[in-house]
This record gives structure tokens, sequence and C-alpha cells, in this order.
């Protein structure tokens, strides 16, 4: 609908551009707007931030996935900053999950690690920069 793209074009004007801008590289969008039924189909919420257009996960091939995430850590606004199942030291390793909410003062500035454990996905605080203090 007109809000969905509306939050998917400031999300890309605030966050996935500048992103582009800094690395000069592609910014792989590997999961963006997600239907209810999509998100449901894959375990997510009915308002997951992807299916309010607010969300995106992305990559940059050959840019470690951490290096991004800290970028967008100390240079961006951002609701939620999600490192996923990144394995310190693997090539290509994992995705950056990153929300914008475009609601005057309603972006958290979460910064989190997404991790298995015990065969669940856990979410784990990140304080300052993953490589500064990643939890595995």
């Amino acid at each position: 609908n007109e809000d969905q793209v509306e939050n998917l074009r400031i999300l890309c004007e605030r966050v996935l551009q500048p992103v582009r801008d800094h690395f000069g590289k592609v910014v792989t969008v590997t999961s963006g707007h997600r239907d209810v039924i999509l998100n449901r189909t894959i375990g997510g919420s009915d308002n997951s931030q992807h299916v309010l257009g607010m969300a995106a996960d992305i990559e940059i091939f050959g840019t470690p996935t951490h290096e991004v995430s800290d970028w967008i850590r100390q240079n961006l606004m951002f609701d939620q900053l999600i490192l996923e199942f990144y394995t310190p030291g693997e090539k290509n390793s994992g995705w950056t999950h990153v929300s914008y909410n475009p609601s005057i003062n309603q972006n958290r500035k979460e910064y989190l690690a997404a991790l298995r454990i015990d065969g669940k996905t856990q979410y784990k605080p990140i304080s300052g920069l993953s490589t500064d203090r990643y939890v595995k």
C-alpha cells in the first residue's frame, strides 16, 4: 500500500543509499518488504517491520558483515540493527538486518546479534561496535 511504499522509499534514502555511497559497492537486499502470508510462512510476526516496509536484510559481497553493521551503527539513524548469524573470521558470514521508523523520535538505535544457541535463535545486545564486544 502507499504507506509501505513510502516507508521503503525512506529506508532507501536514509539507510541503504548512504551505505552504498560509503562502501562504493552494490548493496544486495536479500529480504525487503514481505507480505503477511510470506512473513508467517517463514515464522515472522504480522507486525514485523518487514511487513510494514521499514526493514531490509542486506549484504555487501566482499565486505565483512560486521564492518557494514558497525558503520551503520556509527553513522546512521536506525531503529533496529541486527548482526544476524555472523561468525567472526568466516568469509561472507551472516547478514545485516536494518530498520528505520519514519515516525518522529521512534528510532531506538538498538544493536543486536542474532545467534543460534541450542537450535534456537537468541538476540543479544551489542554494546559499542561488534568488533569490540561481539557476543558469540
